[in-house]
């Protein structure tokens, strides 16, 4: 499922239009995303939790060569599933 397909789906179970479900989404994701800017924990109770994590510096190996390669320390994303979405999931 994509994001148009999404959108399309809240407004049809919240009876809204589809511009507004897609505002909606769009408002839900950009808060999602300055949380894990500022470095806090979403949870959604019964889906799951978004946490950023730190990736350190290491040296991986190119696939092509195997010469060894320095990778930068980054941070990402990291999703931990709820119960609830576990359960619905198996």
């Amino acid at each position: 499922m994509r994001k148009p397909e999404l959108a399309a789906a809240i407004a049809d179970k919240a009876d809204l239009t589809k511009d507004q479900a897609n505002r909606v989404l769009n408002a839900v994701l950009e808060e999602i995303t300055g949380a894990l800017n500022r470095k806090d924990n979403v949870t959604l109770v019964g889906f799951g939790t978004f946490v950023q994590r730190h990736r350190g510096a290491r040296t991986g190996k190119n696939p092509q060569t195997g010469e060894p390669v320095k990778i930068k320390a980054s941070n990402t994303v990291a999703f931990k599933p709820g119960k609830s979405l576990k359960d619905a999931v198996n």
